[in-house]
């Protein structure tokens, strides 16, 4: 039972809370509207007669981890811990409203939140601000407590629980009063235990669980954790569950649905039993303008970066912004991560200045050259398209030449035509070699590389392939003479970490016109329909948004630029020797 005092009266001088709204209001801190509008709720709550307000079990968590929590990070490794303004306040706010108990006699009280979702940008604290509060109900929480350090994987669920354990180890180190064990991190005196579970983890129902971090939710696509918690915590009289987040690249998964029923909750849409205990507490910018147009004078990032110049440095997030202005990978991971501004999973790569110029070249004009191939190979429904990369010396202008494959029983397809697909016109215009029958003989493949040597002397010095449907061609260049095993010709896999900085690479090039691929109509197709997706580590993988919106001649690009990323010294230096 906890026994409360009357009503007082708050003000900016006996609350945290109060205080960083009035700053707020001065503009000596600056905040987005989502955060504003939630303050602004709980500055009216503060005055309803359903709650009771008292800091008390916040001031005792303050105190405590201002007192006796050392930092685990460089370059703050082993300092004290010295919670912002921003930090207090929702330490306070979450800690300080008590309602009365349902169907219990008057005089019961309860914490009012149980749940509180946290969106802020990455870099501003929030895992040790988290550890160090999980830290603080290790020690000062109820006897024979559980505390749950969570997230969508094992290695994402270790951050939180391994600087809990390096800040108890710097206040304990002896192992005195506590202890962590192969399975979870126990306090001697009060028998609460820190463990931490994850999607992978099994038998995740039957916990009994009083406090829980979830952490980078915004990659779960289903609630395989937070339900199982939630339930865990049901006899519990004052549980606690933290969502600390980002913004994410997963449309409607778990974090999408907490982030709605936390919206709902701000704009006070909900009224019901389960709003009241969600304490949503949003980062965010009010325009994607604001990133772009904001600086260390107008500090309009500080609206998704409360730690801004505490934690989180200006010229790490200018570095980003200024990255982010020139590469379309750059731009989407960002604005997620850094600004809290959800981005679709798939967004067009290139805009259309990017690559439509005036570019061309007469490829005898390169008669006698060395140059770097790529083939994106298939079967059946997609093309295939096989690309070489010449250079000048002297001149830092890529020149491609590229050959197009396709079935015959696909060149009337209504679908691409819909699409924009031109085949007919491009196979007469000499763009694309039709192969008999339903699917491609990738042998041709191979006969036109070698074909460029019998007709202008070019010759093949490396080609990337990926090791889907390749045997064929392999097969067939091997007889002309390029070999597998003497690294003539090059595994390229299509995946996101493979390709990441080939694909920004050649973003750049065409932005700068450094690129003359002789304005293939096909490639122009191609490039339309190329989109971008990113994913948890900030890597690009082009895609296609739909199935009849081919992307053969952008990815062959991308796969060329790679096998030109790692072998440009040695091309240039062949070039340059030739030439002399």
């Amino acid at each position: 039972m906890i026994i409360l005092p009357e009503k007082k009266i708050w003000t900016p001088d006996n609350s945290f809370l109060l205080e960083y709204r009035a700053k707020a209001e001065t503009g000596e801190i600056v905040i987005g509207q989502d955060l504003w509008r939630e303050l602004d709720n709980l500055s009216e709550d503060m005055l309803d007669d359903r709650y009771i307000y008292d800091t008390g079990d916040a001031i005792e968590r303050i105190d405590f981890m201002q007192q006796c929590v050392r930092l685990t990070q460089s370059p703050f490794y082993n300092q004290p811990m010295v919670l912002m303004l921003w930090q207090k306040a929702l330490i306070e706010a979450f800690y300080s409203f008590k309602m009365a108990r349902p169907s219990k006699e008057l005089g019961m009280w309860i914490d009012r939140f149980k749940k509180l979702l946290l969106l802020i940008a990455r870099k501003n604290g929030k895992s040790e601000t988290c550890s160090g509060l999980s830290l603080s109900e290790f020690i000062l929480g109820n006897e024979g407590g559980s505390i749950c350090c969570s997230s969508n994987d094992d290695t994402q669920a270790r951050i939180v629980y391994d600087a809990i354990d390096t800040m108890r180890m710097l206040i304990d180190p002896k192992d005195q009063d506590t202890k962590r064990n192969q399975q979870y991190i126990l306090n001697r005196v009060s028998n609460t235990k820190i463990f931490k579970m994850s999607d992978r983890t099994r038998n995740k129902e039957g916990r009994n669980i009083d406090f829980a971090i979830v952490d980078e939710s915004h990659e779960m696509k289903e609630n395989t954790i937070g339900k199982p918690i939630e339930q865990s915590q049901s006899l519990k009289d004052n549980p606690k569950f933290i969502n600390i987040t980002t913004e994410g690249f997963i449309r409607d998964g778990y974090l999408d649905q907490e982030l709605k029923k936390g919206y709902a909750v701000i704009n006070q849409e909900e009224d019901g039993a389960a709003a009241e205990r969600l304490l949503p507490w949003f980062y965010t910018q009010d325009s994607e303008q604001e990133v772009w147009n904001g600086n260390r004078k107008n500090r309009l990032w500080e609206k998704s970066n409360p730690s801004l110049g505490t934690v989180k440095k200006w010229e790490y997030l200018e570095e980003q912004v200024d990255e982010a202005k020139k590469s379309k990978v750059d731009r989407i991971y960002v604005l997620s991560k850094d600004f809290n501004l959800k981005q679709n999973s798939a967004q067009s790569w290139l805009n259309l200045e990017d690559y439509d110029y005036q570019a061309i070249y007469d490829l005898e004009d390169f008669r006698g050259s060395i140059c770097l191939g790529a083939v994106d190979l298939s079967e059946t429904t997609d093309l295939t398209c096989a690309k070489i990369l010449m250079m000048r010396r002297g001149d830092k202008t890529k020149y491609i030449h590229t050959k197009y494959f396709i079935p015959e029983s696909k060149i009337e397809n209504n679908a691409d035509w819909d699409a924009g697909a031109r085949y007919s016109e491009w196979t007469g215009a000499g763009l694309m070699k039709v192969s008999e029958g339903n699917d491609i003989d990738l042998s041709i493949v191979a006969d036109w590389f070698y074909s460029l040597y019998t007709d202008y002397d070019i010759k093949l010095w490396k080609c990337g392939y990926d090791q889907r449907f390749s045997k064929d061609w392999i097969n067939r260049m091997e007889f002309y003479g390029w070999q597998k095993g003497n690294e003539d010709l090059i595994l390229i896999l299509q995946n996101a970490e493979t390709l990441n900085n080939a694909m920004k690479l050649l973003e750049a090039d065409l932005t700068h016109q450094l690129v003359n691929y002789n304005e293939n109509p096909v490639d122009r197709w191609c490039f339309k329909n190329a989109c971008v997706e990113v994913n948890s580590k900030g890597q690009g993988l082009c895609v296609k948004a739909e199935s009849a919106k081919r992307i053969d001649g952008a990815v062959t690009n991308i796969i060329l630029y790679e096998m030109y990323r790692r072998y440009r010294t040695e091309f240039r230096e062949i070039i340059e020797r030739k030439v002399a």
